[in-house]
């Protein structure tokens, strides 16, 4: 790391920046609510007038410049308009559009004045054939161009005023024109990435990162413009570009922001296209060490082992990533799902782990999320099976009706137009369409939550209730209905006494593998309200806190409020033989079927890190994960001895990551129940 690097992090770590913040008072919402302004110009009037506020402001020795400023975005629409939209559609968390990944490299590649000038094209074209739709869309479009211009303009003339010389150059070429070295690809992505958020997305995925910079990089070392280590200093910049105002952005928690980034895999035509600057960028973060971008690693059964080696660093040093996806499995998945190949080899991920295709995805991937644990807890309650298999057939009609529930809720979805958003998405400027209306693929996906703990319930139940016959379904929901008070020995039975998920134990992982089956099966051929299917994944967001507090004790001896395990992953406080075990527990079920994403996510002791042969063997277990046919793996290195110290003492772990769900955070600035979460997950050993 070069001292320009060092002070730039510091700087960032210790929010020096934050001192250039201001908050503005806006009232754009009355007065559009007043004169009943369209969505179209809403969004745009927002835009021009959040970046006309931002005042350019550089930190000490940087070279990709645009800071947030100002601290808030301005509303579009009042309360009460939101309440009155909510009541004729479904309108996704806030509304707009969000955990999408863009088409950055277009406009990279061309220029901002090039697309301003089809924008204008088109717009003649739908004024002449009075398409009103189309027209206010591009309308709308042409102004967030205009007003990115404006800014970067101000920009320039501020760099020139305070004597940065390299930047004022910099931006006397980009955004206008299209970039020809990396240098001025990298300043043009951060210009394009902050103007999202400015726009009011979120979840702004940055795709294929190294893909789309790869040509610039290339091109720099051909006219030996740049060396690698010149490289590597601009990709540490522009990371930590990354971390200045991600304080700002939408989470459920602090750090649960999407800026995500993809590096490896292969290309359109299926050849391997991980190269050095996926190295380079595994090297920026990694020396960094910091929450952002949260960094995916696509891989293969023929992956080198160095290359998941490069990865077993970042983890080591606390991140929380590289998170693994497994092309062999999610790349036939797709194509099943309905994606063209070409498309399906060019997938990256969401905001956490949701697959999705950059540019040409409108995919809602965390729509809704289906409790494991509930259905499991209404068969409990109605079911009258004399046998097992019984049982599960009730528990698959509990999986159907919650299907049925949701699909009901999801018929009409709507979102809110991103007009800037939109010119960075496959062919909307030519359709003459915000990307709020549809892109290629407008699919919703479901989470399956609490699996382990079903899994686990159903063991319990097909043991005690059905094998031994100690007690019948109602004296089961009597005694979790009671958190199994006065019952010690069947509390230790349930806990301890039956087989749970993640020891390799054949009879148990199949429940897995019939619940996700049966999952797949209730979505199977449906369409939802935008044209697309519904895709199941073994995710869990944020669900693992919510339907775990919505639901008492569970018959596999967790109690009341004791939170499910995050994601794809053994419950918590199980006994589990090793990874090992988990890994072959996790593989059984056929993943390809629950492809919207959801990682197996391990907890390994930090100390198995501490030497070289460590770093081999965490990298020869996510290759046998790879090689049994894993789909997306996520490995946190954690210490609980130092994570209750940071409860403790917070002030002396202001840097600690870890990684939550689908995204790494500062430990210290998650509520307390996540944290409380990570401290009860499962330390194993690597031996």
């Amino acid at each position: 790391m070069t001292p320009c690097i060092q002070a730039l992090l510091t700087h960032i770590l210790e929010k020096q920046h934050a001192t250039l913040r201001r908050d503005v008072a806006w009232t754009l919402a009355e007065r559009f609510s007043r004169e009943g302004v369209a969505p179209e110009r809403r969004a745009a009037e927002g835009l021009r007038a959040m970046l006309a506020a931002e005042q350019p402001a550089f930190l000490p020795g940087e070279r990709i410049a645009f800071l947030r400023t100002v601290t808030q975005i301005p509303d579009l629409y009042m309360p009460a308009e939101m309440e009155a939209l909510r009541g004729t559609a479904c309108y996704a968390e806030k509304g707009c559009v969000f955990n999408i990944s863009p088409d950055y490299a277009t406009t990279i590649r061309e220029g901002l004045d090039a697309r301003r000038a089809e924008i204008a094209a088109r717009l003649q074209q739908a004024e002449a054939e009075r398409d009103d739709a189309a027209v206010a869309f591009l309308t709308a479009a042409l102004s967030g161009v205009d007003a990115v211009l404006d800014l970067a303009e101000r920009y320039r003339a501020a760099a020139h005023a305070q004597g940065l010389a390299e930047l004022a150059d910099l931006l006397s070429r980009v955004p206008r024109q299209g970039a020809t070295t990396l240098h001025e690809a990298l300043q043009f992505l951060r210009i394009l990435h902050y103007t999202l958020w400015c726009e009011g997305e979120y979840h702004n995925g940055l795709g294929r990162f190294d893909q789309y910079m790869w040509p610039y990089y290339q091109a720099d070392l051909d006219a030996e413009r740049l060396t690698a280590d010149a490289a590597l200093e601009l990709i540490e910049e522009f990371f930590l570009s990354c971390n200045r105002d991600s304080d700002l952005y939408i989470g459920v928690q602090q750090g649960d922001n999407g800026q995500s980034l993809m590096l490896g895999g292969v290309d359109r035509d299926g050849k391997d296209a991980f190269n050095d600057l996926s190295r380079l960028c595994l090297k920026a973060s990694c020396e960094l060490a910091v929450i952002d971008p949260k960094i995916n690693l696509r891989v293969t059964s023929n992956t080198p082992l160095e290359v998941l080696e490069a990865g077993t660093e970042l983890t080591r040093q606390g991140l929380g990533f590289p998170q693994y996806a497994n092309d062999d499995v999610v790349i036939p998945a797709l194509v099943r799902h309905g994606y063209a190949l070409e498309d399906a080899r060019d997938y990256t991920v969401a905001a956490c782990w949701e697959f999705i295709i950059p540019g040409c995805g409108m995919d809602i991937p965390n729509i809704g999320a289906v409790s494991f644990p509930a259905v499991v807890d209404r068969a409990l309650r109605a079911s009258r099976a004399a046998t097992f298999e019984a049982f599960l057939t009730d528990v698959r009609a509990g999986l159907m009706a919650e299907a049925d529930r949701l699909a009901d809720a999801f018929k009409t979805v709507k979102i809110l137009p991103g007009p800037f958003v939109s010119i960075l998405c496959d062919g909307r400027v030519a359709a003459g369409r915000d990307v709020c209306e549809g892109n290629r693929y407008n699919n919703f996906g479901i989470h399956g939550t609490g699996l382990s703990t079903a899994v686990d319930s159903l063991a319990v139940i097909r043991r005690l209730v059905f094998e031994e016959r100690s007690l019948d379904l109602r004296a089961l929901a009597a005694a979790v209905d009671s958190d199994f008070a006065g019952q010690p020995e069947l509390l230790a039975k349930a806990r301890f006494g039956v087989p749970k998920m993640g020891n390799a134990e054949a009879s148990v992982d199949q429940l897995g593998k019939m619940l996700l089956d049966a999952f797949a099966d209730t979505w199977e051929g449906r369409k939802n309200g935008r044209g697309g299917i519904y895709r199941c994944g073994t995710g869990s967001a944020m669900y693992y806190i919510w339907h775990a507090n919505e639901l008492h004790a569970t018959p596999d001896g967790r109690l009341t409020g004791q939170p499910f395990s995050a994601n794809y992953a053994p419950s918590l406080n199980v006994p589990v033989k090793g990874p090992l075990s988990v890994i072959e527990s996790f593989t059984v079920p056929n993943l390809g079927r629950v492809i919207n994403g959801g990682p197996l996510t391990i907890e390994i002791h930090d100390s198995a890190f501490r030497e070289r042969d460590g770093i081999t063997k965490v990298a020869q277990l996510v290759k046998y994960f790879i090689d049994r046919g894993g789909h997306q793996l996520q490995i946190n290195a954690i210490n609980r001895d130092q994570l209750k110290d940071a409860q403790a003492h917070p002030e002396a772990h202001r840097n600690l990551i870890v990684r939550v769900w689908g995204w790494s955070g500062y430990f210290i600035e998650l509520d307390k129940p996540y944290q409380d979460h990570i401290i009860q997950r499962v330390e194993l050993a690597v031996s």
